[in-house]
């Protein structure tokens, strides 16, 4: 998810600033300025306040320095009266074709002066053959702006919906001759989702529906505890799969046939018992799942955010991504 601010001045400030790859210690800096960036529009919008608690993107910062430290870069302003200090920074994932700025943050104060352009610039794809994406929040419009008249145009929403399924009658059940396993009863060995078997399954579907492949991020969810299910036909070919977890995460879901999304999105959501609420993303194609959820107990939480691309490159009508920041 990227928020940036009006960038049409470039100012003493953005000059100011060296663009540079972030080092693992910064990592909490960046999260700060996440929060702050956040609140800083949020609370004047009546949305409560993102809380102080770090761990989960701190997590997810570590994994996309990990997978792409070149493209992970801060903002670091060298005249200041105490020192160098970060402004802000800048996170791309790089998967097949597709290039996707997962972050750009800048520190309220900092805004304003062509840094959120400066970062980007930094970070841009080199060549012509790629897809270029990010998740903006809806009620940003300068952002949407900026990315649209980069050709990155916002495409779909992406609804937040949270809850329990307090009316599981509601969800539609698997098909007849769709069979269920784990991860862990299918084999995976002693590093989790890497078995190989396991992991052509998984990476034919992402290929069929996503256009890339992501083992590093299967490994990360993996990491993370969620707890993955391969949903196969009787005939023993898989036709999807998804994560879910005692923590609420759900996701991602990737499906074969659209109209398996939600019986998989149902059985995802009563498979484990929640240490609270589900949360789970929600694309605007994935219909059925949203209203499924929606009539089991969920809502919608907040605003939603925008998936923007160059060119199209996944049916989100098979599909629910990880989070807004790693599709």
């Amino acid at each position: 998810m990227t928020v940036t601010s009006s960038d049409r001045e470039t100012g003493p400030a953005a000059a100011a600033q060296r663009i540079r790859p972030a080092t693992v210690d910064e990592l909490p800096t960046c999260a700060a300025i996440w929060r702050e960036a956040l609140n800083d529009y949020l609370g004047p919008l009546g949305q409560p306040e993102i809380p102080d608690d770090l761990g989960p993107i701190l997590r997810l910062y570590t994994h996309l320095r990990s997978t792409d430290p070149t493209t992970f870069v801060v903002a670091e302003r060298t005249d200041g009266e105490d020192g160098p200090t970060i402004d802000g920074f800048a996170s791309v994932v790089n998967r097949g074709r597709l290039w996707f700025l997962s972050m750009l943050f800048i520190r309220p104060a900092a805004q304003g002066v062509g840094l959120g352009r400066r970062l980007l610039e930094a970070v841009r794809p080199s060549g012509d053959d790629r897809i270029r994406s990010t998740a903006t929040d809806s009620a940003q419009p300068i952002s949407n702006g900026l990315y649209a008249s980069l050709g990155i145009v916002p495409r779909i929403p992406l609804f937040r919906l949270v809850g329990r399924a307090d009316r599981p009658a509601e969800l539609p059940a698997l098909p007849g001759d769709i069979a269920v396993a784990t991860f862990e009863e299918i084999g995976a060995d002693r590093d989790g989702i890497g078995s190989s078997a396991l992991m052509s399954e998984v990476n034919g579907l992402d290929r069929e529906v996503l256009g890339f492949e992501r083992p590093v991020d299967h490994a990360f969810l993996d990491a993370e505890g969620r707890r993955g299910f391969l949903y196969c036909h009787r005939d023993g070919a898989a036709r999807g799969y998804g994560y879910t977890s005692e923590t609420g995460r759900v996701g991602p879901v990737v499906v074969a046939d659209p109209e398996l999304l939600a019986p998989v999105v149902g059985h995802l959501v009563t498979a484990v018992e929640p240490r609270g609420a589900f949360g789970v993303w929600a694309p605007g194609p994935a219909g059925a799942a949203m209203v499924a959820l929606l009539r089991a107990g969920f809502r919608i939480d907040g605003f939603p955010t925008i998936l923007c691309w160059d060119q199209p490159f996944a049916d989100w009508s098979r599909a629910l991504p990880i989070s807004p920041g790693l599709l």
